[in-house]
């Protein structure tokens, strides 16, 4: 991507709350180039404008940042697709050890390439068909579990539950559609109270987001 490009990258994401460096806006940047560059061959996603890829794929995935907390360590991506929100968070947040998991071959090398490439050595990337069994899928629980493949919290929590280790919590970015009042309601009758939320206008008239955090019934401290 060129210089106009990661300007107004840093600028959008200054926006969304999420302040970033020159060396992360540059992996940023490699890593839209080469998602675009093997999107021309593999179909990764159907996203294939680098300003739709930054503020679809890249600042929609950092604004999920919002919600999790500093001492967050290791963190599930189910269903990452070709990374997001995984990559996008270990360039964010180097500190976070994310394991990414898709059930698509071609993907997944994707993932394992962008992480060798961009040299995110505290990313990993597995290929599993996800069945909520995490021993037999040779995945250890963690502290948080995101997903940006649901945007119904009515499936995205029993999804992700099995995931997660005592104590930990569930990230869920969707769309407008569900209210605070609503998405509270829907927690709680899966057995999960929501402990912080944040919402957004994306740039360039591309939507509204929120994202939230939430965790089993009786365990928020």
């Amino acid at each position: 991507m060129d210089n106009a490009w990661n300007e107004c990258l840093l600028g959008e994401a200054r926006g969304l709350g999420i302040i970033l460096d020159e060396g992360q806006i540059g992996r940023l940047s490699a890593y839209t180039d080469l998602l675009l560059k093997w999107n021309a061959r593999l179909n990764l996603t159907r996203i294939t404008s680098p300003d739709e890829v930054r503020v679809k794929h890249l600042l929609d995935s950092l604004l999920g940042l919002r919600v999790v907390p500093a001492s967050t360590q290791t963190v599930l991506d189910l269903g990452s697709g070709a990374g997001m929100p995984g990559i996008p968070w270990l360039i964010a947040r180097p500190t976070l050890r994310i394991t990414l998991v898709d059930s698509v071959s071609k993907k997944v090398n994707f993932v394992k390439t962008a992480l060798a490439q961009l040299r995110l050595a505290q990313g990993k990337a597995v290929h599993v068909h996800l069945a909520g069994e995490p021993t037999s899928e040779g995945l250890m629980p963690a502290e948080m579990v995101v997903s940006r493949a649901f945007t119904s919290l009515d499936e995205v929590l029993p999804f992700a539950r099995p995931y997660l280790a005592p104590g930990g919590s569930v990230v869920a970015m969707l769309g407008p559609r569900e209210e605070e009042a609503q998405a509270r309601k829907i927690s709680a009758d899966r057995g999960f109270e929501v402990v912080e939320q944040a919402s957004a206008e994306l740039p360039l008239d591309m939507g509204a987001r929120r994202v939230l955090r939430a965790v089993p019934r009786g365990t928020a401290g």
